[in-house]
């Protein structure tokens, strides 16, 4: 039965191709942009920003104001679904599955997550920021196709609460209409791939940089999500094998607020389909980085590269 169970989830957690999507028009659309950008910003547990954008190419500038780390992950949904949908059938399940996972009971955690529904398969995570820490600020570039999407955070709180759970998830509807953006240049290219990892094709040196991330390929991994890329600093203290279990969500202990000691985290790009490429700016500073994805043993795989600067 377990085995029966984990095979279903993963199924249902597999990225899909769905592309036929609607347009949405009764929503208020972002008509103003700050730095040719559009802003959002996390008081406490909260998205503020606009909740209807054109399709394409958009920047996003996403301030953390709050006392925790969170990222911004944007969920494609099928079009019939609403908040409360997936409120109803999506979150539960997952806010289920932690609080047994959070009293070591992975088999009734695997029972819980066994009821999300069929039609989740349908999901596709289509981008966004890297963690980003408190107080700080993160650029990302993406490529957004018209229909309805959730903006979500799913760092946890000390109890195993999911952010999304305590209001961290708002409907974005992206229209028909496309931006007329385009991509920014990129100094510095990263591709990530589950048999090569990370490889970036330059030293990256202080200063300002706009870096591209190029999914080679997304798989599901053993804790039921993709590959993303996040950029770390490093303080002297910090314990790189605390980092590496801390970004498995799955660990009791993992994605819980607040981060390891001695790490800030700066964004970087979230989930993205094979093929797809995101854009992320960063000004950095000497000292010690590093890139890492949230999965399960991100050493081994290639997804967890340190790097230093000097001046």
């Amino acid at each position: 039965m377990k085995t029966k169970i984990l095979l279903t989830l993963t199924f249902v957690l597999i990225i899909s191709c769905k592309t036929d999507k609607k347009e949405k028009t009764n929503h208020s659309v972002a008509t103003e942009k700050i730095d040719n950008s559009i802003e959002v910003v996390t008081n406490v547990m909260d998205f503020v920003c606009v909740d209807t954008i054109k399709s394409g190419w958009n920047t996003f500038k996403y301030i953390n104001k709050s006392n925790e780390p969170h990222f911004l992950m944007f969920d494609d949904y099928p079009d019939d679904k609403t908040i409360d949908t997936i409120k109803s059938q999506v979150m539960k399940p997952f806010d289920d599955g932690m609080m047994y996972i959070m009293k070591g009971d992975m088999d009734a955690a695997m029972n819980a997550f066994g009821a999300l529904p069929e039609w989740f398969q349908d999901v596709k995570f289509v981008g966004g920021t890297g963690l980003i820490s408190p107080g700080m600020t993160a650029n990302v570039t993406i490529k957004l196709e018209p229909g309805f999407h959730i903006m979500e955070c799913y760092v946890k709180m000390e109890n195993g609460m999911f952010h999304a759970s305590m209001g961290m998830a708002k409907e974005l509807y992206i229209l028909e209409e496309d931006s007329g953006n385009q991509p920014p240049e990129a100094d510095i290219n990263i591709t990530i791939s589950s048999t090569e990892g990370i490889v970036y094709n330059k030293e990256i040196t202080k200063g300002n940089h706009i870096i591209s991330v190029f999914f080679k390929d997304q798989i599901v991994h053993e804790n039921f999500v993709g590959h993303d890329v996040n950029l770390v600093k490093l303080s002297d203290n910090a314990n790189l094998d605390e980092l590496e279990a801390w970004m498995n969500w799955m660990n009791p202990k993992g994605l819980i607020s607040p981060a390891p000691e001695g790490v800030t985290f700066l964004g970087g790009v979230n989930n993205g389909l094979t093929g797809n490429i995101q854009y992320f700016e960063v000004n950095l500073e000497p000292g010690n980085y590093a890139f890492i994805a949230e999965v399960p043993n991100s050493k081994s795989k290639g997804m967890f590269k340190t790097f230093s600067i000097i001046e």
